[in-house]
């Protein structure tokens, strides 16, 4: 069966509702050398992000991805605090971000290394804090992958071959995507274990198109910025009239609590998606059976296992 591995343990798709794929709790985007780095009371981070929890609660979400891996201030120890003072699971990942954010021991490491610890936080748990890994995030360079980025991304091919784990990228370029698929591909693995982060990004649709057409899951998350519904409306509705309504994804990229701001910062909510897109899909003629696979049915199936 297959089950998403959150950190209040496997859910299997019946214990949920709607899926957020790629929102943020704890973030920290300054360099893993400077002062404070990743530091943070989790009492304080319960504090300023349990109501957002609990507002995307009220919305009919029942589980989130976060999307922090090693280089942005990844702490599982944290989103385990959180996810039990609201008995809300989070999905959270193995991997690694992009230069310049890759701490030396990834520069160090070699690919066999990487793909063993990422294994062992996918199938046991991350750095002792009992959280196993759901997924796996990596990240690619705006202008292609350097070495170091592609040493990471073999890691991640061989360690969701033998996981069966989606691999999610921040990737803003389409042709680099498809890059990125091809390594995948000719290491063993499948499309369809691909996840293209911010895919909205590449204004080439018939990109989007193509790998969707290969099995990628398509996120368009960046839903609720200023004078963008309309775009993201088009962008569906060309996806759907493409046939690809199971693979789109759909997110806003919204949170956090960001240590390096007095007070953890402002959070945003997670909930623009389904107070004032989802009605505008509506509008525009998408059904409730479209609506419901896309936010619960597509993000269970691209991150379980």
């Amino acid at each position: 069966m297959f089950r998403l591995i959150t950190t209040l343990g496997p859910r299997p798709l019946a214990d949920l509702g709607r899926i957020l794929p790629h929102e943020h709790v704890f973030v920290d985007l300054r360099t893993w050398d400077e002062p404070g780095y990743g530091e943070a009371d989790p009492v304080d981070v319960v504090r300023l992000m349990a109501p957002e929890i609990e507002r995307a609660r009220a919305a009919g979400v029942t589980a989130i991805v976060e999307p922090g891996p090693i280089g942005v201030g990844r702490r599982a120890d944290i989103l385990l605090t959180i996810s039990r003072a609201t008995g809300f699971p989070l999905v959270a990942p193995t991997g690694v971000y992009r230069e310049p954010w890759l701490p030396p021991w990834v520069h160090a490491s070699s690919e066999a290394d990487l793909a063993a610890w990422m294994v062992e936080e996918l199938t046991g748990e991350i750095e002792g804090t009992g959280v196993q890994a759901g997924w796996i995030k990596v990240a690619a360079s705006d202008d292609g992958p350097t070495a170091a980025e592609s040493k990471v991304l073999h890691a991640a091919a061989a360690a969701s071959i033998a996981t069966g784990a989606a691999i999610g990228s921040h990737t803003l370029s389409g042709p680099v995507a498809r890059t990125q698929v091809e390594a995948i591909e000719a290491a063993g693995g499948s499309p369809t274990r691909f996840v293209w982060i911010h895919a909205h990004r590449e204004p080439d649709v018939a990109i989007h198109h193509e790998l969707g057409r290969r099995g990628v899951w398509l996120e368009y998350d960046g839903i609720g910025e200023p004078g963008t519904d309309d775009t993201f409306v088009d962008l569906v509705l060309r996806a759907l009239d493409a046939g690809l309504g199971d693979r789109l994804l759909l997110s806003h990229d919204r949170g956090w609590y960001d240590p390096a701001q007095p007070g953890g910062g402002t959070p945003r909510p997670f909930t623009y998606l389904f107070e004032r897109f989802l009605p505008l899909l509506a509008d525009a003629g998408v059904d409730d059976a479209t609506i419901d696979g896309i936010t619960r049915l597509n993000p269970f199936a691209a991150f379980a296992r």
